[in-house]
């Protein structure tokens, strides 16, 4: 007959099961955490391809690979680069943009979605995302940005012409669109020496701190970014300055009865009103005078004063008056009488008589000429 087990064994005994039995729990529980991960892992995004640099025309590749997303939808997404504009390009392996140039693979052993781009357009450049969806609220995404070679063109918002008073600041703006970012350079034309110094300056803002009338002229803003041949705008700037008066022959003279002409240059900007004086009267076109003025370019003009058949009263100083809103100048011309005739404009214009009944020398000698001929005719009629 056997003998009862004693109550301390009987306790070790239930001691010992229940440690197995916890022991057993927390295996079970570290098994959930450690167990198969193919459903249980979160998706991640292994490898997404880096930034392009692409021409039009040409064709880009981006590649997107994920890990443990079997069960998730994934997508790639074109968005602009200010992120304003949102386009669905694919879900799954299955393309949903309809258009030819784009194509897309999946490759099932490394998961990876590649999205093609033929024929490369400009509106092509922007951000492209590859996106796991896990939830309503919930997504993890990496991007590529993708950028398109453009050539430079010059915006409509740089100058185009400037007109500034001598002495004030100026300012010429150049802008340009284009990738990569085009870089603005500025000359003048004939490579003249720029107002900052030297024959061209870099940046988008041409400063000029106090315009001179040598600084007027044609400059040029140039854009390039290494595409194609640039761009180019041409900008002309208007100074405006008060008159400036030349007199190329300060004193003159001719003989009584004879032509002279009197003549003064003028440089102004705006252009002039010009004026004749003499004994503080203007003159104006008559039988004793014939005024004339002929613009050599937007600053310069030539006015030249006839005296007509020169008389004693015409002799003395004429003024060549110019003057416009910032200013007047003028210029004197002393003519005086000589004793011989001054060729031009005397050559062959010797008067006699004087005044409207004046007879040129090339006219009598016009008129012997035919009656000589006439003569030489009749005798040659009478001997045959």
């Amino acid at each position: 007959m056997r003998k009862p087990r004693s109550n301390s064994m009987m306790l070790t005994s239930s001691i010992n099961l229940s440690t197995m039995l916890g022991m057993g729990v927390l295996l079970l529980a570290i098994g959930g955490l450690i167990g198969p991960a193919s459903g249980q892992r979160t998706p991640t995004i292994s490898y997404i391809t880096q930034e392009q640099i692409k021409d039009i025309g040409g064709t880009v590749e981006m590649e997107c690979a994920v890990l443990y997303a079997s069960d998730y939808s994934v997508h790639w997404v074109k968005s602009s680069n200010d992120r304003s504009d949102v386009v669905f390009l694919s879900t799954g392996s299955s393309l949903v943009l309809k258009d030819s140039r784009f194509s897309l693979r999946y490759d099932l052993s490394s998961t990876t979605y590649t999205l093609q781009i033929k024929d490369i357009q400009e509106t092509d450049a922007g951000i492209y995302q590859c996106q796991v969806v896990l939830s309503v609220t919930n997504k993890i995404s990496a991007e590529v940005a993708l950028n398109v070679r453009r050539p430079p063109i010059i915006s409509d918002n740089s100058t185009q012409s400037l007109v500034v008073s001598e002495g004030q600041p100026a300012q010429m703006e150049c802008y340009a669109s284009g990738y990569p970012v085009p870089q603005i350079t500025w000359r003048r034309e004939n490579n003249a020496i720029l107002p900052t110094g030297g024959a061209t300056y870099s940046g988008n803002v041409l400063n000029m701190h106090s315009v001179h009338k040598g600084d007027r002229g044609t400059y040029y803003c140039v854009a390039d970014n290494g595409v194609s041949r640039g761009d180019r705008r041409n900008v002309n700037l208007e100074v405006e300055f008060a008159p400036v008066v030349t007199v190329p022959r300060p004193r003159v003279e001719q003989a009584l009865q004879y032509d002279m002409d009197l003549e003064c240059h003028i440089e102004a900007y705006p252009p002039p009103a010009i004026r004749w004086l003499k004994d503080s009267v203007q003159l104006s076109s008559n039988q004793h005078y014939q005024l004339s003025q002929f613009a050599t370019a937007d600053e310069f003009t030539d006015s030249t004063l006839r005296v007509i058949t020169a008389e004693k009263r015409q002799y003395g100083e004429y003024i060549c008056q110019a003057s416009n809103k910032l200013g007047e100048a003028e210029g004197r011309v002393e003519f005086t009488e000589s004793v011989i005739p001054v060729c031009p404009p005397a050559c062959g214009q010797a008067r006699y008589g004087g005044g409207a009944s004046a007879i040129s020398v090339s006219s009598v000698l016009m008129a012997v000429a035919t009656v000589l001929t006439m003569v030489a005719i009749a005798q040659y009629v009478k001997r045959a």
